[in-house]
């Protein structure tokens, strides 16, 4: 396992992530720490998770359950301080977490202290806005995302207040780095801009959507990452599972996220067929599997920090964490980008 530094922090992190969002619904508590037991003995010491989760499907009654798994394997196991801990705040919309408001001042603080409750410990070492609260074009929303709709002053004044509550959680030892997720280049600079006037938090990571069938990360977000120090925790690495190619020929397996999520948030349809089927033909080719060549793809980037898998089996597990030393030939990459420039965007 390699590991980098996140962001300029002196954090050092896996370069494979372990996500957590089915934990609570798909995947049981001791499931759950099985997963986490596995992954650190392979050398993964970097978990991230959300007020949110799990996801699959979302529920005001299972709201929290994730972080509860989390808090109670790291009481079990005594790796507290082994682990490079990441959780998020909610943005705006669930009016089942705090009527919805989203991350403000007021929102962070109870987000903040009910999940460190919830994880049994008195810091997270990344906290993260899971979504902006001004609109954003992820979630697939790129196909109505009107920025023109936006108040420049509101959103100003918004990441200027989350950035100065951030600044007082890392004074208080709550917080060690700052992260931002779904986010777009303007506000990505903005947050950067405002915390070096005003000497607060600098944005370490942005946690954004990126595989083999959407990575529109590569343009002006690339560039971000490269100037700015601000690398990438790419999140959906298998799109949702569907670069497994379990979906294929409409295919929905009992107990899959696409079993429960319909659409998986939308990616799920017929224009992802095709490319999908190429990629999968390039694995058997090559003899790769190809969930494992797909997050073994999203490795080579170099604006890549961490790469967050999922995983209901210990099988997938296995599978997503090794994926970590496999090296990708530069046939593969050639055919990989040759599917790409005929398929930019099908999701």
């Amino acid at each position: 396992m390699r590991y980098k530094k996140l962001g300029r922090t002196d954090i050092s992190v896996s370069e494979i992530c372990l996500g957590t969002m089915t934990w609570g619904t798909q995947n049981t508590e001791a499931e759950a720490h099985e997963q986490m037991d596995y992954s650190v003995e392979n050398g993964v010491n970097f978990f991230d998770t959300a007020e949110l989760y799990p996801t699959t499907p979302l529920s005001p009654e299972t709201q929290g359950l994730t972080e509860d798994y989390i808090g109670s394997w790291l009481q079990k196991s005594g790796k507290r301080k082994d682990i490079v801990l990441a959780t998020k705040v909610a943005g705006p919309g669930r009016a089942y977490i705090r009527s919805g408001e989203g991350a403000d001042a007021r929102n962070i603080r109870l987000a903040i202290e009910a999940s460190l409750k919830r994880l049994k410990t008195d810091y997270v070492d990344l906290y993260q806005i899971h979504w902006p609260s001004r609109g954003h074009f992820h979630f697939r929303q790129a196909w109505n995302y009107d920025p023109f709709k936006q108040d420049r002053a509101k959103a100003v004044a918004n990441i200027a207040e989350i950035l100065e509550t951030m600044g007082a959680l890392v004074q208080e030892g709550k917080v060690r780095a700052f992260g931002l997720s779904n986010e777009t280049t303007w506000g990505t600079q903005k947050y950067l801009t405002i915390a070096e006037q005003q000497g607060l938090p600098r944005v370490a990571s942005i946690q954004n959507e990126y595989n083999l069938l959407y990575r529109h990360y590569d343009l002006d977000m690339a560039e971000l990452s490269h100037h700015e120090d601000v690398g990438l925790l790419a999140y959906s690495p298998l799109a949702g599972g569907i670069l497994s190619g379990k979906y294929i020929d409409g295919a929905k397996p009992q107990g899959s996220r696409g079993s429960i999520n319909g659409d998986i948030g939308g990616r799920l349809q017929h224009l992802q067929e095709a490319p999908t089927r190429a990629y999968i033909e390039i694995a058997a080719r090559h003899g790769l599997d190809p969930s494992a060549m797909a997050i073994a793809f999203c490795l080579t980037r170099r604006f890549m920090a961490s790469v967050i898998i999922g995983a209901t089996t210990m099988k997938q597990l296995e599978t997503d964490v090794g994926s970590a030393t496999l090296k990708l030939s530069h046939d593969v990459l050639a055919d990989i980008e040759k599917v790409h420039r005929q398929y930019p965007m099908p999701i």
